[in-house]
């Protein structure tokens, strides 16, 4: 029998620990002071990292309890971290959004890369390092962090979807430029060197399989792993199917040779080309915060100050001289591309530092022999400082867009910008309801925890989406701030009064409708911030009234007045019991004179 699991400051628990207590300390400051926490996690991990006050412990033994005692542990956390972050890209992406940026990926993407690499390289090499050190040099310089940028920037902007071409380039490439170094690795330096073009040649090849297999099994399976899961109602099972295809996809390239990214990429695309998209989003959302900030840790403790302040100035120089260049190559080529001045500017600043990505490029060129320990350390100090001011180059990069580009913005060409109604709930009377916004063309999409009814609705050409809007923050995955109207028809009473009165505290202007079972529902829901309540049994009521009184030969303008008149009168009374202030009814006698012949 195992003995009692024990807690001690420098076990992964106490590790653990720590970082929670940054992610709940560094989170709600930053995000009052409306600073990107991205900064907060880095400086936690200078603070507790082994150059920070771990390097204190031995004299201070208390401070084992607030420093972190494994940094190399959790590196797999925080390569999980920028899995799920390219898992998330993909789920924004879909194969036809990429397919529609192909362009921008492998036209921009790439010569800003080469262009990068190349200018970077030759002022290298003018420095007096030898080409193929210089070479090396500058293909890790010239990447980008997709960890940073990405959270920064977003994926709608004209900005966001600048960077995201830009870095999905960078990723895609990764892998043939660690095979590029080994085969310009000097004879001797690295085992295998003279056959590392058939390398790569092999490890391309069978990652062409996978990612076919992966595209061909995902698209049949996933539909129906998801169904099952969601038919469950079980938010931990969901969660379990989520992970379970973003790590076997990650596995499947990692394990041919391929960067694990890419396999969270192509897992990503294939759920967002199914209804399931937006829960799995939501779901999986914490976790890539939290891995992320892990990430963010780990940069911050690779951060030895000492030998920062030692080499200041070289440092502050080849950190600023990578800035510049870059921000330079990348501004060029999205005007020539047509891009407005701001964006190219902003998005030139944005990515212009170093990233995650060179450190794992600067190993394989050392490993290579291209590049000796000593210069290998001092440009993962450039890297680690370039990762540092990422956020603050974001915001300078908006601040001199602003001054250099006056006109607004141009608005997204994304379709799901346009404003549009929100049906919760999408069986039968969903359906009517949205009949009826199709007939005078107003867009809308329907959400519904059914898999069987989302499914259903989409072979019948509705927009659908599965989701759990009674989950915490159920709708913002959505687009929930571009709703011009939500609609409730789910049969489920306490559950629609909650839903009504979370959207009345977030988004107070937001029209709301909701489907009550009788008066007493509906006066709840008016309680609750209902624009409107419709209870279905008075409804068939008057539906019945006006179909006796137009057979007893009533002509049908008084019937429409009367069924209206009893309708507000009926309303009235439900908002009095709701104890709220209804509108003025309106007097028959105007009516009448309305539709009086």
């Amino acid at each position: 029998m195992a003995g009692p699991v024990s807690f001690h400051p420098t076990s992964p628990l106490g590790d653990a620990l720590v970082i929670l207590a940054a992610a709940g300390i560094v989170i709600p400051v930053f995000a009052r002071f409306r600073i990107t926490p991205v900064i907060g996690f880095i400086l936690v991990g200078l603070l507790v990292g082994p150059y920070g006050l771990g390097a204190q412990v031995a004299r201070l033994p208390w401070l084992s309890y607030v420093t972190i005692s494994d940094p190399a542990g959790l590196a797999p956390f925080a390569e999980f971290g920028i899995v799920l972050l390219l898992f998330s890209v993909g789920l924004e992406l879909s194969f036809e959004r990429l397919w529609r940026m192909r362009r921008q990926v492998f036209g921009l993407g790439a010569l800003e890369l080469i262009g990068s690499a190349a200018l970077l390289a030759g002022a290298l090499a003018l420095s007096g390092d030898r080409p193929a050190n210089a070479a090396a040099l500058g293909l890790a310089l010239a990447m980008s962090s997709t960890a940073l940028v990405l959270p920064i920037a977003g994926t709608q902007s004209p900005v966001g979807r600048a960077a995201l071409s830009m870095l999905l380039f960078e990723d895609l490439a990764l892998v043939p430029i660690i095979f590029l170094l080994g085969a310009l690795a000097p004879r001797g330096a690295m085992a295998g060197g003279g056959g590392n073009w058939d390398s790569l040649l092999h490890t391309l090849g069978l990652g062409l399989l996978v990612v076919l297999a992966l595209l061909v099994f995902g698209r049949f399976l996933l539909p129906r792993l998801f169904a099952q899961a969601a038919r469950t109602k079980s938010p931990e099972l969901f969660l379990s199917a989520s992970l379970l295809v973003v790590i076997v996809s990650a596995l499947a390239t990692a394990g041919v040779g391929l960067s694990p990214i890419v396999g969270a990429l192509i897992a990503g695309l294939l759920i967002a080309e199914t209804e399931y998209h937006g829960e799995v989003e939501g779901i999986t959302a914490p976790f890539k915060g939290l891995a992320l900030g892990v990430f963010l840790i780990t940069v911050g403790m690779g951060i030895d100050l000492a030998k920062l302040l030692g080499q200041l100035g070289p440092v502050l120089a080849a950190t600023a001289g990578v800035i510049v260049a870059k921000a330079l190559v990348t501004a060029v080529l999205l005007r020539l591309m047509g891009a407005r001045r701001g964006t190219a500017m902003e998005a030139g600043i944005l990515l212009s530092s170093p990233s995650e990505t060179t450190l794992i490029v600067l190993g394989a060129a050392g490993s290579a022999g291209l590049v000796s320990a000593a210069d290998a350390q001092f440009w993962q100090v450039v890297t680690a400082l370039g990762l540092t001011v990422t956020p603050v180059l974001g915001w300078l990069g908006r601040r001199l867009a602003r001054r250099v580009d006056s006109a607004p913005a141009a608005p997204s060409a994304e379709p799901d910008d346009a404003p549009r109604a929100f049906i919760i709930g999408f069986g039968r009377v969903g359906r009517m309801v949205a009949d009826m916004l199709r007939a005078h063309d107003k867009p809308f999409i329907g959400i519904d925890s059914n898999p069987d009814l989302v499914r259903d609705a989409i072979d019948s050409g509705y927009p659908a989406q599965f989701g759990d809007a009674t989950g915490a923050h159920p709708l913002e995955r959505f687009g929930i701030e571009r709703a011009n109207a939500v609609i409730l028809t789910m049969d489920e009473p306490v559950a629609a009064q909650r839903l009504v009165r979370r959207l009345r505290a977030d988004h107070p202007a937001l029209p709301i409708i909701a489907r009550a079972r009788d008066a007493s529902h509906a006066a709840a829901l008016y309680r609750a911030g209902a624009t409107h309540a419709v209870p279905e049994t008075l409804e068939s009521s008057l539906q019945l009234a006006e179909a006796v009184l137009v057979d007893l030969a009533v002509p049908m303008g008084f019937v429409i007045a009367s069924i209206h008149e009893k309708r507000d009168e009926l309303r009235q009374q439900i908002m009095e019991e709701g104890e709220l202030d209804a509108r003025p009814k309106l007097k028959s006698a105007t009516l009448r004179e309305r539709i009086a012949p």
